[in-house]
């Protein structure tokens, strides 16, 4: 699996066939599965839907890397929107940002001040804005403006971030996260990384991930665990159990498309559930990354894309 997995996250960089996917009526009914649309009024039925269901919601604005400053400011002016929606709908529902999509790669003076009009949005309407993590190149300067932003009294507890478990220097960034009171969302990751810096065999990743899982649960400050793994899944619950962690003091959180009866499962079983809702028209590198990581997602698409 692992030629299938580098051979997707190459495809997620080709241009021409991105360029096909995000213009062609076949590929957005392609991305339909695990992308909510391609507008914001997609994306906040979508939410409402997964309110209902007891569900909360994080909101992805599809896109990475800008090749200028406006541009940079114009993907910022979305997450704004989304935040005003968000407060005047009362939903259930935060915000997930990529640093590259707020001009990361121009300047990382310019993303730290967007990141910053975020957060400060987030903190003024109660709510919260999530950090993504790219790739390891990314890993430092973005923790960097995190930790920066997260020290301002007004922006505390409105900004967190992501935290990858293939990365071998995971556990000391969560170490000094925790220290500082930072709330993190765990995943396993997503890129195509060297074995000079991630861990090369599942088995590793998954035990990494266990493992930083258990000092998040025994922290005191909120934090989530993503993964749609059922070792995963099981071994939080019993660690929860087992050490008296109330469900209420943590969330799952799984992507939209991927799992929906595990989902509700979940919520049936009274764990806190937030799923990742990305919308968007960049959304060919994200649905590649999601066939990447999880063969099972393209068996799926093989099975129903015919199906009406």
């Amino acid at each position: 699996m692992p030629v299938l997995r580098s051979t997707f996250i190459a495809l997620s960089k080709n241009r021409l066939l991105r360029r096909f996917c995000e213009r062609s009526r076949f590929g957005r009914r392609m991305s339909s599965r695990f992308v909510a649309g391609m507008e914001i009024g997609d994306a906040l039925r979508v939410a409402e839907a997964l309110n209902r269901q007891g569900m909360a919601v994080t909101l992805d604005s599809l896109g990475e890397s800008v090749s200028s400053e406006a541009e940079a400011h114009s993907a910022a002016d979305i997450y704004h929107q989304l935040l005003d929606w968000i407060g005047a709908h009362k939903l259930n529902a935060n915000i997930s940002v990529k640093l590259t999509q707020m001009g990361l790669e121009l300047s990382p003076e310019l993303a730290e001040k967007i990141a910053q009009s975020l957060a400060e949005h987030a903190g003024a309407t109660g709510n919260f804005v999530r950090i993504d993590m790219e790739d390891s190149s990314l890993t430092q300067v973005t923790l960097d403006i995190v930790c920066r932003l997260h020290k301002r009294p007004d922006l505390r507890g409105a900004i967190g971030i992501v935290i990858q478990s293939y990365l071998y220097r995971s556990q000391a960034d969560i170490e000094q996260l925790l220290a500082d009171g930072i709330r993190v969302r765990l995943c396993k990751g997503a890129y195509n990384e060297p074995a000079d810096v991630a861990f090369p065999s599942k088995a590793d990743v998954d035990n990494n991930f266990i493992r930083l899982s258990k000092m998040l649960l025994e922290s005191p400050v909120y934090h989530a665990l993503a993964t749609h793994d059922d070792a995963m899944i099981a071994a939080i619950k019993g660690f929860a159990g087992q050490h008296g962690i109330e469900r209420s003091r943590f969330e799952f959180q799984m992507l939209y498309g991927v799992r929906r009866e595990l989902q509700r499962t979940l919520v049936r079983e009274g764990y806190n559930v937030r799923v990742y809702v990305p919308f968007g028209r960049e959304w060919y590198p994200y649905f590649m990354r999601r066939l990447a990581e999880r063969p099972a997602n393209v068996l799926f698409l093989a099975r129903n894309f015919f199906r009406s």
